[in-house]
């Protein structure tokens, strides 16, 4: 599958550039080669690759990883943590190493994108998930069943970490999103909480590595 690089990365990376171009304006040729990773490194950080997603049928039984990483929770909602009422938790860890584009992981319709300001703990502390700069978005999809349709949704939650100091969302209110299509990243090491309801059976444990748009966070009953 090709990749691709975010359009947030050339900011940054020009931004990095600045000492390599410095030393070479000084004749450091070798320190300006050594400084030249920087601004690679950073365009490195935002790649975007293809994932192959699905969507015929659509996957109404499964919720999908939103974001690359490794599983710090998965089981039941932590208090002061999960958003009012009774869910189950799953939260990934993403090293600077990782992909940070983020994913859907369920279709439907968007309800509500909150963005809260915050501070930048490092993102797998416990204090990060309440104290961060953060993003939550909700979805809602509707399902035909035989007793007739249920409403189901979904709550996914961007947090930047220590190294992170931007979350950035591209979605809004209203918009229809299929299972992993991009919504946004978060720069330089971050976290991904989902949220979803007590009957959904999680597939994941804590220490599993996660693929954004492919592993498979958990099932709905059918």
């Amino acid at each position: 599958m090709p990749t691709t690089i975010d359009r947030e990365a050339w900011t940054a990376a020009a931004v990095g550039a600045v000492p390599a171009v410095l030393a070479a304006a000084f004749g450091r040729r070798r320190t300006a080669l050594a400084l030249a990773a920087l601004p690679v490194g950073i365009v490195a950080f935002f790649r975007d690759p293809e994932r192959s997603i699905d969507h015929t049928p659509a996957p109404d039984d499964v919720v999908l990883a939103p974001a690359d990483g490794k599983v710090m929770h998965a089981g039941p909602g932590q208090p002061g943590v999960a958003p009012p009422g009774d869910w189950q938790q799953v939260s990934i860890f993403l090293s600077v190493f990782d992909v940070h584009i983020n994913r859907t992981p369920y279709s439907g319709t968007v309800t509500d994108v909150t963005y809260r300001p915050g501070k930048w703990h490092a993102a797998y502390k416990f204090e990060s998930a309440t104290e961060n700069e953060r993003s939550d978005i909700t979805l809602e999809h509707t399902v035909s069943t035989p007793a007739g349709p249920v409403a189901r949704t979904v709550v996914f939650r961007q947090i930047v970490g220590l190294v992170a100091r931007r979350v950035v969302t591209r979605v809004k209110a209203g918009d229809v999103l299929r299972t992993g299509d991009r919504i946004g990243l978060m720069k330089f090491g971050s976290r991904m909480d989902v949220f979803v309801p007590l009957d959904v059976e999680l597939t994941v444990s804590a220490g599993d590595r996660t693929v954004a748009g492919q592993t498979v966070l958990g099932r709905w009953p059918r």
